[in-house]
């Protein structure tokens, strides 16, 4: 009768710059039958850190985000935001 913790994880890669997004249920087991599961999403973007995140994530992360993915993405979101400065 006791209860057991157990982790699915599912990554998608959305193109061209390899954002991956994670979607991690947590499921609880009485007696090996399923008795909950809870679901959590996050998002990782190419130059984010991803030392906290499954073995998984870590690795699809170090062989996508290259040098060049990772530079043409600040160069996308650099180019996204708003010129702020007065003339």
């Amino acid at each position: 009768m006791a209860f057991t913790e157990r982790q699915e994880n599912k990554v998608e890669v959305i193109p061209p710059y390899y954002i991956l997004q994670i979607r991690r249920a947590d499921i609880v087991e009485k007696d090996d039958e399923e008795v909950g599961r809870k679901y959590h999403r996050h998002v990782r973007n190419p130059g984010d850190d991803v030392s906290g995140d499954c073995a998984e994530v870590q690795a699809i992360a170090g062989v996508l985000w290259t040098d060049e993915v990772i530079a043409a993405y600040k160069a996308h979101e650099a180019a996204q935001k708003p010129n702020t400065e007065s003339e």
